[in-house]
C-alpha cells in the first residue's frame, strides 16, 4: 500500500529497510486519488514504536492511505521527544472539525487503574464521542478496547490475577463477516495485558457482537454499529520481539513476569520468537481498511455522519 505519510517520520527509513511501500507528502502529492484519511491517536508510552507497527500492518493493499497522529492536550508524553510530538502529531482540538475515513486508538499500560482515575479520561471520552459521527470505522485496541466498551455500553473490566502475556490461538465465531475473509479457523494473536472484559457482560448488550475468542486469552474481538465499530482485546499489530522486549524489561526491574506463553521456540527465552501471528494480522487490518472502510466510505469525505 502506498501511505502517505508525514515528511522526515523515522518510521518511513525503518519501514523502506524493511522493503514496505511507504511515500511522504512530497510525493502522494503527485497522485490524483482521494486517500483514505486514517487518525491513528496514539497513548502508547514508547510512541515511534507504535507508529512503527501500526504503519507497517497498514501497508498491506493497493489504497492510498493519509495517516495522521493524534494526541490529547491532557496527556504528555514522557519517553518521546517533544520535537517528535509537534512535528507529526495534531492535537484532538485541531482534527475534531474533521472528518476520517477510519480511526485507530491504541492500547496504554493503564489497565490497573480504574477508568475515571486516569488523567485524560474526560478528553478521551470526547474523542469516543466525536469519532461515533465522524469516522466510518473505528479499531480500539486493548485498553481503548476495554475504555470504549465501557464507555459506550458500560461493560467492567476485571483485573487478572496474572498477566495474560503471550501468543494465543483463537477461533472465529463468525466466519461470514468480511473482516475475516481469507482467514484460517483457527490463528494466533499476541496479548499483553492486566485486566479482561467477561463474555457474559458483553453477551447482555444486544448492540454487540463477539465475534472472535480464545479458550486461554477469552474475548477477542468484539464488533458494533455494523462495523463502525470494533475492539479488539489483543496486539495484532505486534513485531516479532515486541513481547521480547516486553519480558526483558520486566525482568530487569524484578517485576513479577512468566515467560510469554506460545512464544520462543522451545518455551526458551534464550532462542528466537515463533512467529506465528504475523499473517493474519496483516489480513485483519487489511479486510478492515478495505470491507468497513474503503467499500463504505462515501466519496464525500463530509457525508460521514
Amino acid at each position: 500500500m502506498p501511505l502517505k505519510l508525514p515528511d522526515r517520520l523515522p518510521a518511513i527509513d525503518i519501514l523502506k529497510k524493511e522493503n514496505i511501500f511507504v511515500m511522504d507528502n512530497t510525493r502522494a502529492s503527485g497522485q490524483d486519488i482521494r486517500p483514505l484519511r486514517i487518525a491513528i491517536l496514539n497513548l502508547m508510552p514508547i510512541k515511534i514504536t507504535t507508529e512503527t507497527d501500526f504503519i507497517r500492518i497498514l501497508s498491506n493493499t493497493p489504497l492510498q492511505v493519509e495517516i495522521e497522529f493524534m494526541k490529547i492536550k491532557s496527556h504528555t508524553s514522557k519517553n518521546t521527544p517533544i520535537e517528535h510530538m509537534m512535528m507529526f502529531y495534531k492535537d484532538f482540538e485541531q482534527m475534531r472539525n474533521e472528518k476520517y475515513d477510519g480511526l485507530i486508538v491504541t492500547g496504554a499500560p493503564l489497565e490497573q487503574m480504574d477508568f475515571e482515575q486516569v488523567k485524560y479520561w474526560d478528553e478521551l471520552r470526547e474523542v469516543f464521542d466525536w469519532a461515533y459521527h465522524n469516522v466510518q470505522s473505528t479499531c480500539y485496541i486493548c485498553w481503548a478496547a476495554q475504555a470504549a466498551l465501557y464507555h459506550f455500553y458500560g461493560v467492567p473490566k476485571y483485573p487478572l490475577d496474572k498477566k495474560m502475556f503471550g501468543v494465543f490461538r483463537h477461533k472465529v465465531l463468525m466466519p461470514e463477516l468480511p473482516i475475516f475473509r481469507g482467514f484460517d479457523s483457527e490463528f494466533y494473536v499476541p496479548h499483553s495485558r492486566h485486566a479482561e472484559v467477561h463474555k457474559e457482560d458483553i453477551e447482555k448488550v444486544p448492540e454487540l457482537q463477539i465475534i472472535s475468542e480464545s479458550e486461554e486469552a477469552g474475548v477477542h474481538a468484539v464488533m458494533a454499529r455494523d462495523g463502525r465499530e470494533f475492539f479488539f482485546t489483543g496486539h495484532s499489530e505486534y513485531a516479532p520481539l515486541t513481547l521480547d522486549g516486553e519480558y526483558k524489561r520486566d525482568m530487569a526491574k524484578h517485576l513479577p513476569i512468566d515467560i510469554p506463553k506460545n512464544y520462543y521456540e522451545d518455551n526458551d527465552p534464550e532462542k528466537n520468537p515463533v512467529v506465528r501471528w504475523r499473517a493474519h494480522a496483516n489480513l485483519l487490518f487489511t479486510n478492515w481498511l478495505n470491507y468497513y472502510v474503503y467499500q463504505t466510505t462515501p466519496f464525500d469525505i463530509n457525508q460521514i455522519v
